[in-house]
C-alpha cells in the first residue's frame, strides 16, 4: 500500500485550479459554463514576444542555462526594477524561475526552518499558506476585510511581530482582491517593519502593470527595510505570458544565493527560449500595455454595476489586477430547491451548478465571507455571466 506524505496529506489543494477542473467537467458533458475562476489574461502573448522566442531558437539558445538566468535578461530584469520601481539591484541579486510562484517558494525554503511563523495578511493567494507548510512554517494570518479595501495597516501588524515571526508575505495589486497599497500606507507597514531586522518581507508584485489607480508602488523603495525586502515578479500576468512560466526575485545578495542554491536542485533554470523572449519585453516601454490596461478597467466599470446592483452583495471598487472579491454573507442561510447556502463554498458551488457559471470561495484565500470573480474575460461573457449570477441570487430566500 502506497503511504503518502505527511507534507503531501496537509496540502490542499489550489482552489482556483479545482475549479477550474469542475467547469471543464461540466462544459464536457454539455453544460454551458462560463468560468470567472482562473487568475489569467484573455489576451494573447504579444508578437514581438513570440518572435524573439523564433530568434533565440533560431540562434540555437537551446541548452541548459545558468541556474540564476542569463546574464542579459538579468541585466533587463536590474533596468527593469530601476525604470519602473526606482530599486536598485545589480545581476548578482537576480533570481530567474519558472514562474513567481517558484520564486516565493524558493525564498520560503531558504529562509524557513519548522516552527518558524510567516505572517500573512489575508485575504490572501493561495498558494502562500501551502508553501509555508511544506517548509515547516506557521501560518499566522492577520486579517483585512471589505471595509478596510483589504488591507492592513502598520498598528494592525505590529502586535503580532515577535522573534518567532521570520517572514511576512503580502501582494500589491492584490490577488484576490485587487487592493493597491499606495506609497504612504507601504510607508505605514515599513517603519514597523524595520524595527524588526531579522524579519524578511516577500513583496509580490506580479500585477504591478495592472494598476488603475496610478503609478505602482513598491515596499522596497524604503531605504530601511530595502535589506529586509525580496521583491516578486515575473512575465505571466501583463505581457500575457502565463504559459511560459518566468518569475524572479531582487533579492539581498545572500537570499539570491541561497534561492539559486536550492533551485539548482529541483529545476535547475527555467526554459531558455522563456528567457530570451523575456528580454524584450522587460525592456519594452509600459506603456505598450495601456491598451490592455484600458480592457480591463471597462471590464471592471462593467462588472463594479453589475454587482452594485444585486441586494445583498457588498463590494468595493478593486484598484488593480483583475478580480472582484464580493461579501456574500448575507446569503448565509438562505436556500432554494433545496440547496442551503452556509458559507462561500456552499456559494460557489450553487453558482456553479444553478447559474454555470465557476468563480472561487473566499474560504481559499483565507476569507470566508467572499467570492472571488475574474474578469479576465471579454464584456459580453461577464455581462451574461453577471445576468445568470444576479437571477440565481434571487431565487434564494
Amino acid at each position: 500500500m502506497i503511504q503518502l506524505s505527511e507534507r503531501l496529506l496537509t496540502m490542499e489543494e489550489s482552489a482556483t485550479i479545482a475549479m477550474s477542473r469542475k467547469s471543464r467537467e461540466l462544459k464536457a458533458a454539455g453544460k454551458d459554463v462560463i468560468s470567472l475562476s482562473l487568475g489569467e489574461p484573455d489576451f494573447h502573448t504579444p508578437d514581438f514576444i513570440k518572435q524573439a522566442a523564433v530568434e533565440g531558437m533560431e540562434q540555437n539558445y537551446t541548452t541548459y542555462t545558468p541556474v540564476p538566468g542569463y546574464d542579459d535578461l538579468r541585466e533587463a530584469i536590474c533596468e527593469k526594477f530601476k525604470r519602473d520601481n526606482g530599486l536598485k539591484y545589480t545581476k548578482d541579486q537576480i533570481v530567474v524561475s519558472t514562474g513567481a510562484k517558484q520564486s516565493i517558494a524558493n525564498v520560503v525554503l531558504s529562509l524557513i526552518n519548522p516552527g518558524d511563523e510567516v505572517l500573512i495578511p489575508a485575504p490572501y493567494w493561495v498558494s502562500y499558506v501551502e508553501i509555508v507548510k511544506v517548509a515547516g512554517g506557521i501560518p499566522v494570518i492577520v486579517s483585512a476585510d471589505i471595509h478596510s479595501n483589504f488591507k492592513i495597516t502598520g498598528k494592525q501588524l505590529a502586535p503580532h511581530l515577535n522573534e518567532k515571526v521570520k517572514m511576512i508575505i503580502f501582494s500589491s495589486p492584490c490577488n484576490p482582491t485587487g487592493s493597491v497599497y499606495n506609497k504612504e500606507e507601504l510607508k505605514d507597514l515599513a517603519s514597523v517593519i524595520s524595527k524588526h531586522k531579522h524579519i524578511t518581507v516577500i513583496s509580490d508584485e506580479i500585477y504591478e502593470h495592472i494598476n488603475f489607480v496610478g503609478k505602482h508602488e513598491s515596499l522596497a523603495q524604503f531605504e530601511e527595510v530595502y535589506d529586509q525586502v525580496v521583491t516578486i515578479n515575473g512575465m505571466s500576468k501583463a505581457w500575457a505570458m502565463t504559459g511560459w512560466r518566468l518569475g524572479y526575485i531582487g533579492a539581498p545578495k545572500a537570499i539570491a544565493d541561497a534561492c539559486s542554491k536550492i533551485q539548482g536542485q529541483f529545476t535547475s533554470g527555467t526554459s531558455s527560449i522563456t528567457q530570451r523572449a523575456s528580454i524584450p519585453a522587460l525592456k519594452k516601454d509600459p506603456a505598450f500595455l495601456n491598451d490592455m490596461l484600458a480592457a480591463f478597467k471597462s471590464r471592471r466599470a462593467l462588472v463594479l454595476k453589475a454587482l452594485q446592483e444585486m441586494d445583498g452583495v457588498i463590494v468595493n471598487e478593486p484598484e488593480g489586477a483583475f478580480y472582484f472579491f464580493p461579501d456574500i454573507s448575507s446569503f448565509f442561510g438562505k436556500s432554494f430547491n433545496g440547496t442551503t447556502i452556509n458559507n462561500a463554498n456552499d456559494m460557489s458551488l450553487y453558482l456553479l451548478e444553478e447559474a454555470l457559471v465557476a468563480l472561487v470561495t473566499g474560504e481559499a484565500f483565507g476569507a470566508p465571507n467572499c467570492i472571488r470573480i475574474s474578469y479576465a474575460t471579454d464584456e459580453k461573457t461577464l455581462t451574461e455571466a453577471m445576468r445568470r449570477i444576479a437571477e440565481a441570487l434571487k431565487k434564494l430566500n
